[in-house]
């Protein structure tokens, strides 16, 4: 589950993120909006997809009916499979800067060429078309013998890579006293957007939204503690987080960049780094490489979502190999525009990475505490004789969670009506 968690996410967009809206106090509220609501709302999913054992379509239907719950499900559905293709594009970025780093090593002299290579669409399409077919081939294989089996060894080896670029960034000469001043938090910085962003970083890096820890949760084992393990999964997603930021901020404050640069912040921060590492050519390849293998793994999740849906439509008449097959031929279709013009990505990101997925969780929510009765809600939560904070817990769920993304995404809509 930490590896689906950890992804783009956390190292992609979490950064640039921080660096759009309000900096080191976005960090704080994105931390807080972590615990308090994204966390309960994976519990949430992961309680209704084991309760039912359903896809996401069936599973709202079940709790809304079969009307309201047909149009929330495939809904939900087909805004992560767009999701999922600008996001594999990404991927193939990634791809691209390590084969160039591996090719011709990183540093200034590199930086025409490399923002050359990714500038181009023809090869950022091909790479991603190649990104996708393995995606899809890891799909077939199934859960346990394919996504199960690579989250093994992917996870332990991106943290190893990851805290070695900490150190080396912490070291950079002068880099501490500036990280200083810009973590001191300015709350007046922060607007309702900043706040609405923050909620969508969180339902996003976490996975969220009403499809794809929805869908795990149906594999999930009946004596899983719920509760505790989403937890622990939502601490390590923010920790994967916290991770990327110690290593690309200080980066960025040392070169000189601009926090509030977009998508484009880590391609253009990550190699300036790696050239001024011992052994940067190498172990920033190996951090690439690590990166694409996590970012791969939630891509996994997002495709597993698309391959449960069209096996509900299809009411399971067709195999996981046939349905990877129509799903890669979809993606590719989709992915054709975030590849040739990338500068969508930052809209699609804030559309389906934020607002769609904020939506999603919100109907997890509500079809968990109030579709269901609280005395099933507990019975899926908590496996243990039930005492006092787990009823706090399904009181917040029910009540505190759904008014507070409710009162963000208001606020958000109020703050963009002038602009529309």
């Amino acid at each position: 589950m930490v590896g689906v968690a950890i992804g783009l996410g956390n190292v992609w967009r979490f950064p640039y993120m921080m660096g759009q809206h309000g900096g080191s106090a976005f960090l704080l509220v994105y931390a807080a909006l972590t615990v308090l609501l994204a966390m309960p709302v994976l519990a949430a999913e992961w309680a209704l997809g084991r309760a039912l054992r359903v896809g996401p379509v069936p599973g709202f239907r079940a709790a809304f009916g079969r009307r309201a719950g047909l149009l929330i499900g495939s809904v939900l559905v087909v805004a992560i499979v767009i999701a999922d293709s600008y996001y594999i594009v990404i991927i193939a970025n990634i791809v691209f800067t390590a084969l160039y780093g591996l090719g011709k090593g990183f540093g200034p002299h590199a930086d025409a060429g490399l923002t050359a290579g990714l500038g181009n669409g023809g090869v950022q399409y091909g790479l991603a078309v190649l990104v996708l077919a393995a995606a899809c081939w890891v799909m077939a294989r199934g859960v346990r013998e394919g996504i199960e089996r690579i989250s093994r060894w992917f996870v332990p080896a991106f943290g190893v890579v990851v805290l070695y670029l900490v150190v080396n960034a912490l070291l950079l000469a002068g880099v501490g006293n500036k990280l200083l001043v810009f973590l001191r938090p300015d709350f007046a910085l922060l607007s309702a957007t900043d706040v609405f962003a923050a909620m969508g970083q969180a339902v996003f890096s976490l996975g969220v939204g009403g499809t794809i820890m929805l869908v795990y949760g149906g594999y999930l084992e009946r004596d899983t503690p719920i509760v505790s393990t989403a937890l622990l999964t939502a601490l390590g997603d923010m920790s994967g987080a916290l991770l990327a930021a110690l290593f690309i901020v200080p980066s960025v404050l040392y070169f000189g960049l601009d926090m509030a640069a977009g998508p484009g912040l880590v391609f253009s921060t990550l190699p300036k780094l790696f050239a001024l590492m011992p052994g940067g050519r190498w172990l920033g390849v190996a951090f690439l490489a690590a990166f694409v293998l996590m970012a791969f793994l939630s891509a996994l999740a997002a495709l597993e979502v698309g391959l449960v849906g069209l096996r509900d439509m299809v009411g399971g008449r067709w195999s996981r190999r046939r349905i990877a097959l129509i799903l890669f031929a979809l993606e590719a279709v989709l992915m054709l525009p975030s590849a040739l013009w990338p500068s969508i990505i930052g809209t699609l990101d804030l559309l389906f990475g934020s607002g769609m997925q904020t939506a999603g969780a919100l109907a997890a929510v509500l079809a968990l505490g109030w579709s269901a009765s609280r005395k099933q809600a507990m019975a899926e939560l908590f496996t243990a004789p039930v005492d006092r904070w787990q009823v706090g817990f399904v009181f917040w769920l029910r009540w505190v969670v759904p008014a507070a993304l409710l009162v963000i995404a208001l606020l958000f809509v109020r703050e963009q009506l002038p602009v529309v």
